[in-house]
């Protein structure tokens, strides 16, 4: 199901290209300007040393400090004859690789423990924040003298110390947005399919970081080759090979008798930060304009404590077996709430039940449950869960993972939310079943075409290349049912699927259901708070009120002759097959 939507193997470029920044980022005059200046720098970086005019360690005692224009050195000499242009050349590739290993050990320290720290909290959350209080808390300068003093004049060295320096900027940023990207439903569906937290942060949340973070790189490119500059001008660099800070610091010693020499490695440093800074801003206003892709609120939920001292089984022939299940969730050290009561439920293979309440009954606490999906807070005090002669509630992450999506599939009550918006709705097909199911691109998409035709999506091709934001609410039902089907589940569990669509598309929803039910011989649960639903499609119904299960039988006697106060409430509640109300008429008589 939805899972493992946005789960593909190619890369691909990032949302907000595909969505014409490009084109709005490429009407900025400063983007011209800097995408030429870095480009400039680049091409230097890479071609530089053999594009030098003379040997840049060559010196020429009849070139010393000599001003620009005035000889072959175009540039002019440094204060022991050699060519400031030439060093300057060979000196783009030190400097501009030096500001790269910082930049690269930033983000691969900064953005792995952001990442882990904002999606699993807690633990992982305090160790993150305290290593970077203390890292920012360490003098930057004194820790990159007595690395100088123990290591010796390195620009490597010095600026791999500078990325652990800077790191903490990484962190704080991409902690804050997992955060927020956790919490969306889609996160949820990826966890319920089945899907490990590698690959729900490698491809579900990195793709809405990855924007964030390459901002950030411009702006520390540019930090970086300034703190790079700054400690080769103290003399804290290699004096081995050029760079523009060794250039700069060399140049300020001849000051008064060569004022022109210190201009050129001054103007290369200026320019690239500037060059860097502005492109950052420029993406970062785009990214910003209403026309790109908005920000999402996020939902995460994670697995459920092992519960202490486990009910006894009845039952022992049903294909799912819930007895005894309490539910609570602490308030304060001494105190917790109960959300669910001693539920005992029993599906059967093939079998539809209606699990009605609600809203705060405790049925998807129930439902998530039986998914081990309760948020990390949430303690079962008792009970136990059997699928298919599984304890369900004693097995390892890894091997509900393995469930998730192939044995037991979840249909979500919000379509749209529970679409990962940055990916197609074929590719949210695809990793499902390449997965699953083994099979290659070319199967799973057949089959995916096959599905989508299934649930009864005209122009299924057409629709597989679509994004979310393309489908209606009725189509994205029925994207995430054709999903949640996709590895031939054994048990379906559907939180609500009708709830937030017209009454027409609800009865062709429900019928889809019921159809792919039969054809596949899934046991299904269908959660709802509408009694109307229950008598549409389940042969068996469960009433649950304040967490517990206050009446459960079949549907039709239930209907018929309903025994608690507050299943009679949910059915008087029903207007079907009731009679028509009387016209409404004001005091006066006359008719309204």
């Amino acid at each position: 199901m939805s899972g493992e939507l946005g789960l593909v193997v190619a890369p691909e470029l990032p949302t907000f290209i595909r969505q014409g920044t490009l084109r709005r980022l490429a009407r900025k005059p400063t983007v011209w300007i800097s995408a030429v200046i870095l480009s400039t720098v680049l091409f230097f970086s890479f071609f530089g040393a053999i594009l030098t005019p003379f040997d840049p360690n060559l010196t020429k005692l009849a070139m010393v400090n000599i001003g620009p224009f005035q000889s072959e050195y175009l540039l002019g000499g440094d204060r022991a004859g050699r060519d400031i242009l030439s060093r300057l050349m060979f000196a783009t590739a030190n400097t501009i690789g030096g500001a790269a290993i910082a930049v690269s050990v930033a983000v691969a320290i900064g953005v792995t423990v952001g990442l882990m720290a904002g999606y699993y909290g807690r633990t992982f959350d305090a160790i993150g924040a305290w290593l970077s209080n203390l890292i920012q808390a360490v003098p930057g300068m004194i820790v990159l003298i007595a690395v100088f003093v123990v290591v010796g004049p390195s620009t490597v060295t010095s600026m791999i110390v500078v990325g652990i320096l800077i790191a903490p900027a990484y962190f704080r940023l991409v902690r804050n947005v997992v955060i927020s990207v956790r919490n969306e439903l889609y996160v949820d569906a990826a966890r319920v399919s089945g899907l490990s937290d590698i690959r729900i942060m490698s491809r579900h949340i990195f793709v809405v970081i990855r924007a964030p973070i390459i901002i950030e790189m411009a702006y520390i490119a540019g930090i970086a080759l300034v703190i790079q500059a700054a400690l080769e001008f103290i003399g804290l660099g290699s004096p081995e090979s050029p760079t523009w800070g060794g250039m700069l610091q060399d140049s300020f010693n001849a000051l008064y008798i060569s004022p022109f020499a210190i201009l050129w490695p001054a103007l290369s440093i200026i320019l690239t930060v500037l060059a860097f800074v502005f492109l950052s801003n420029a993406v970062r206003d785009t990214l910003g304009d209403p026309r790109s892709s908005g920000g999402t609120a996020r939902k995460a939920i994670a697995h459920a404590v092992t519960p202490p001292g486990a009910a006894e089984l009845g039952e022992p022939n049903a294909f799912l077996s819930v007895r005894e299940l309490s539910i609570a969730y602490p308030l304060s050290k001494e105190k917790s709430r109960t959300v669910v009561r001693k539920v005992g439920l029993q599906v059967n293979r093939g079998e539809v039940l209606g699990l009605v309440g609600e809203s705060g009954s405790g049925k998807t606490q129930t439902a998530f449950a039986i998914l081990g999906l309760l948020p990390p807070e949430a303690i079962v005090t008792s009970g136990r869960i059997v699928f298919d002669g599984l304890p369900l509630l004693e097995l390892t992450e890894k091997r509900l993972n393995q469930l998730r999506g192939r044995e037991i599939a979840y249909v979500p009550q919000e379509p749209m939310s529970n679409l990962d918006p940055a990916f197609t709705v074929g590719q949210q097909f695809g990793f499902a079943m390449r997965k699953k199911l083994g099979l290659s691109r070319v199967e799973s998409r057949e089959r995916a075409l096959s599905l989508l035709a299934r649930v009864n999506i005209k122009e299924p091709e057409r629709v597989y290349d679509y994004y979310p934001h393309q489908l209606s609410g009725g189509m994205a039902q029925r994207v995430l049912i054709a999903i949640a089907v996709s590895c031939d589940p054994k048990l379906l569990i559907a939180d609500e699927p009708t709830t937030a669509l017209d009454v027409t598309v609800q009865a062709e929803v429900l019928d889809l259901l019921r159809d792919l039910q039969q054809e596949r011989s899934m046991a299904l649960i269908l959660v709802t708070h509408n009694f109307g639903v229950v008598a549409d499609i389940c042969e068996r119904v469960a009433v649950m009120k304040d967490g517990e299960i206050v009446e459960t039988g079949e549907t039709r006697a239930i209907m018929k002759r309903p025994e608690h106060p507050y299943t009679r409430l949910l059915l008087d509640s029903v207007l079907d097959n009731v009679p028509m109300r009387a016209p409404l008429t004001s005091r006066d008589g006359v008719r309204a």
